[in-house]
């Protein structure tokens, strides 16, 4: 059973923005969430990725709601091929809040897409999900890792984190912020690469079980307080509840008439 995230000394910080069309659909008792991105979404050496497990999470988080999280990763590819995919594996699923993996094979591969490119991808993927009108958008930035902290490398991973945070505060979307949370864990609650990378990858690259497990807590609860948030979000709908119940125990409560 997977710990409480609020056992841990160091909470990955809440979204900036409410999920307005998520919260909507999930008062009408349904939502769909679509996740894209590369081998942290797809699944990588055994280890079952974050939209499985968030699947259940959210199940969790909303248990009169019918959640749908659909995996469209792509191991090994990053933002301007994720565009390409738009059409097909976003849009045509009709999603109402969409998470974006991205970021990282940009600064690891060395042979992956440029620093430019990448960016122009995100700014044009973001634009793209936010003319459609119905869809709450939330990137997902690098996971902090020695793959990525290398002396070659750490400056780009650095300079790419900036840049999702920078994009998101511009175009008014949310950001998963796993850099800044694993970077925590680290260094703050002393948690070993050894823990938190995955023990199978020679490449030191991909996250854990434990991680997996603890970011995906992690990120549930911070779309179900941005969901709270929103102006048809699910704590007025837990208040409404409250009062419904409260009132049925106070007419059960009162003298019958003889």
């Amino acid at each position: 059973m997977a710990l409480d995230p609020s056992e841990f000394p160091v909470q990955v910080a809440p979204f900036e923005q409410p999920l307005t069309n998520f919260a909507s659909r999930v008062k009408d008792g349904q939502a769909r969430v679509v996740a894209i991105g590369s081998s942290t979404t797809a699944g990588e050496g055994g280890i079952a990725p974050y939209p499985q497990r968030l699947l259940a999470a959210l199940r969790i988080k909303f248990p009169n709601v019918a959640i749908e999280v659909i995996n469209r990763g792509v191991g090994g590819e990053d933002a301007p091929l994720e565009l390409k995919r738009f059409d097909h594996d976003v849009f045509d699923l009709k999603p109402d809040l969409v998470i974006w993996q991205v970021g990282t094979n940009s600064v690891w591969q060395a042979d992956g897409p440029s620093f430019a490119a990448t960016t122009k991808a995100i700014r044009e993927g973001v634009d793209r999900l936010l003319g459609a009108e119905r869809i709450d958008v939330t990137l997902m930035d690098l996971q902090y890792v020695p793959a990525v902290l290398t002396p070659a490398k750490r400056k780009k991973a650095d300079a790419m984190v900036a840049a999702i945070s920078q994009i998101a505060h511009k175009k008014r979307v949310n950001v998963f912020r796993r850099f800044s949370l694993m970077k925590g864990w680290n260094e703050v609650a002393k948690i070993s690469f050894d823990r938190l990378v995955d023990p199978g990858d020679d490449t030191r690259l991909h996250a854990s079980d434990w991680t997996t497990d603890k970011m995906t807590w992690q990120l549930a609860d911070a779309i179900a307080a941005a969901t709270s948030k929103a102006p048809h979000g699910t704590s007025s709908m837990i208040r409404k509840s409250a009062k419904r119940v409260s009132g049925k125990i106070a007419r059960q409560q009162q003298p019958k008439a003889r």
